[in-house]
């Protein structure tokens, strides 16, 4: 009987009907996930708000400002603290997001205000490039580039 029991529960087990996996995320789902997230790191520009970027910031990130320089998680989070004595607002335009397995490619842009200097007004127009990796959807790599935008009453 005992060897009728564990022969069943290794039946079970390896058919993944008990699964120790945490169940799989959609793509629909991880998408609505990523575009989220975006918004929630353009709305932290004008907030000062770090925790989503503590949470989907992958510990190894890398970004490259819009100056050309270098930044990594530490600097995003501090340089996050600090601009919403910059920003009045920053808000997500559009988000396009592909997958390519375990990788996701989302791009898109933003539109801010700042309080000064000039230009007043502006775009980030930007590619993140996400990583699914234990368990959760994290970015490991982006690229900004500023575009002077008009006045919204012009």
């Amino acid at each position: 009987m005992k060897i009728l029991a564990t022969l069943s529960l290794a039946i079970l087990l390896s058919s993944g009907f008990f699964s120790l996996e945490p169940p799989q995320q959609s793509q629909a789902d991880a998408k609505r996930y990523i575009i989220e997230s975006e918004g929630q790191w353009a709305a932290s520009i004008a907030s000062g708000d770090t925790t989503p970027l503590q949470r989907f910031l992958a510990d190894d990130f890398l970004g490259v400002d819009t100056d050309g320089s270098m930044y990594d998680k530490q600097k995003a989070i501090s340089d996050t603290r600090s601009s919403s004595q910059t920003f009045l607002s920053n808000h997500t335009n559009e988000v396009k997001v592909r997958f390519y397995g375990d990788t996701a490619v989302a791009q898109g842009s933003e539109s801010w205000e700042r309080r000064s200097p000039e230009p007043r007004y502006g775009r980030y127009v930007w590619t993140d490039t996400w990583i699914h990796r234990a368990g959760r959807w994290q970015i490991v790599a982006a690229e900004d580039v500023e575009v002077a935008e008009k006045s919204p009453t012009q």
